[in-house]
């Protein structure tokens, strides 16, 4: 009946593995969790897309209004 519970317990040998990446760690923003350092690089057209959408969703906005 060793079928379900495992009567010996395997020895797993716990080592830290250091990733090291050619990305720096570091935060655009010192203080803030977002964003990191290489978002600029990462999403260069961020800040078009993002203008775009504000000026869509403020027309629809004040198309509402009217």
């Amino acid at each position: 009946m060793d079928k379900g519970f495992a009567t010996k317990i395997p020895n797993i040998n716990k080592t830290k593995k250091i990733i090291s990446s050619k990305e720096s760690k570091g935060r655009l923003i010192s203080w803030s969790p977002w964003p990191p350092a290489n978002f600029q690089t990462r999403y260069p057209a961020f800040p078009l897309v993002l203008t775009l959408l504000i000026v869509f969703v403020g027309k629809w906005y004040i198309s509402l209004l009217r």
